[in-house]
This record gives C-alpha cells, structure tokens and sequence, in this order.
C-alpha cells in the first residue's frame, strides 16, 4: 500500500551550490499525490513533481524544472524518501537549491524519522522491467535486469591515490538504506574547487557538509565514515536519481562509473520500455 508523512516536519540550512539558505517543509500528502516540490519564495508557489521529464540539468547535482520555477540538487532527499518508502509527499522549500545539511541523507532520514510514516489506501505499483536495459558512454555504463528483488553494484574508478577502485554489491531494503547508504557525504577534489567556483559551483561547500580529498588525503578533520565512502555516495545518488520513475523499481542495477546524467537516461530508457511494452 503506498504511504505518505504522519505529520510535516521542517529542516534548514544552506544549498551546496549556492550557498544561499533555505527551508524544506515536508507535508503529508492524499493517495496519488507523489513526490512533488513546492516553491513557497515563488509567487503562486509553483508546484515541480520529482519526474524525469522535468530533469532541467544534470551538472553536479540534479535539477528539476516546470514552468520557470526550479529546484536543484534534490537527489539525497528523493533518495531517503525511496529508502524509507515514502510514496506521497508535498516538500515545500523557501528557496531553488535544498540544503546541503551534513552532505548525506542521513538528516532527511531523521526527519522522516520524526515526521512518522502513515499508511494510506489504494494500491502501490512497482516497475519491473521485463528484458535487460543498458546505457553506456566509454566506460561508464548502467544495466537494469529483471529479478525478484532490488539490489543494486555500483563500482567507481577515480585517479586519486585514496581512492581509486571501489565496488559495493548489496540489496536494497530499509534496512540497508539506513545502515549502508543513508550516511554517505557527498566529495569532491581540493585540485577542483577553484574551477568549480570560477562555474558559480560549491558556493556553499564546506568541510561540514561534504568530503574533500587533497593530495595527501581527506582534509576533514573526523576522517571518512568508511573506507569506500566514495563508492557508497555514488550508490545514494543513484537511488535518488532513479526515484524520478516516479515507482519503486524491481531489478539489479549494475552501474560502472555512473553520474547524474546516466542515471536519467536509464531512468528515461525504462520509462519507453514500460510505455511500449517492449
């Protein structure tokens, strides 16, 4: 059965990218509703449903687009609101960009924590491919194939000596969501933020929310939270960009070296093969 929010629950904070603050309020939701964003700073507060179709920019973080009003960089939130199975939800925010919070999702799994979930009637569709969908560039590929449960491999390959190879391969349930993923911060590279900076990018980033790697090392003073910290982050992109399929998925997804932009072309390529039958 699908499930919204017991109550609404709020969180602050400043947006990664722009550095600029902002307010999510999470609202509970009627049956059908879906996962949609609310831009209360906007005149008519327009409303942007998380679907792929309103993928506006796949640069760093993912972006959605309806009629003018944006918001960004809202994969780590999608991606709580897939792990803990939150179906319909009205996430009204103050400003484009949500928070940034500790640079994982392990805050927006606290307020869902605190908001409650709540049952609701009707029933809960989930999208099972029927034959295996692959996209590729180089060697970056994704590849969903039909299985009875949802599990996903992601394997990274970055040239910095501290982080290289990583490869993680587990179920996805609740319980590792919460456990394995939910707590993975987003990265980046000491050699890279002045280019960033110079595109009007990581405004906002800082050692509290988000890993940086030097040449010798990570400059966070508290260390990685794992080894293949890096890895894990990538996983929790994914299920926060696949979330915009607008279904929980029934797979095995297999990604090499994925980003952003991979993800919405598969997520797109499924939604043709559902439509189509094919």
């Amino acid at each position: 059965m699908p499930t919204t929010l017991a109550r609404s629950e709020s969180v602050a904070g400043i947006g990664l990218h722009s550095g600029q603050p902002a307010q999510v309020t999470l609202v509970p939701s009627p049956p059908g509703t879906g996962r949609v964003f609310v831009r209360m700073d906007l005149p008519g507060e327009p409303i942007i449903p998380a679907l792929w179709p309103h993928v506006s920019s796949t640069h760093r973080a993912t972006s959605l687009c309806k009629d003018n009003a944006a918001v960004s960089t809202v994969e780590h939130l999608l991606a709580a609101l897939v792990g803990l199975s939150i179906d319909n939800v009205r996430i009204e925010t103050t400003a484009e960009e949500l928070p940034a919070l500790d640079g994982s999702a392990t805050p927006w799994v606290a307020a869902l924590d605190a908001a409650g979930r709540q049952d609701q009637p009707g029933p809960a569709p989930v999208l099972a491919p029927t034959r295996p969908i692959r996209v590729s560039q180089g060697n970056r590929s994704l590849v969903l194939v039909p299985a009875p449960v949802c599990s996903l491999r992601v394997q990274v390959d970055f040239d910095h000596p501290d982080v290289g190879v990583q490869e993680l391969d587990l179920p996805l349930d609740e319980s590792t969501f919460r456990n394995e993923l939910a707590w993975a911060r987003t990265f980046g590279f000491e050699q890279e933020l002045e280019h960033l900076r110079a595109q009007n990018l990581v405004r906002g980033a800082s050692l509290e929310n988000a890993v940086v790697y030097g040449d010798r090392g990570v400059i966070n003073p508290e260390g990685l939270r794992s080894p293949d910290e890096v890895v894990r982050h990538k996983a929790l992109d994914l299920v926060g960009d696949l979330a915009l399929i607008g279904q929980p998925i029934l797979g095995r997804l297999t990604a090499i070296r994925p980003g952003h932009g991979m993800a919405i072309t598969l997520v797109q390529a499924l939604a043709q093969s559902n439509s189509t039958g094919r």
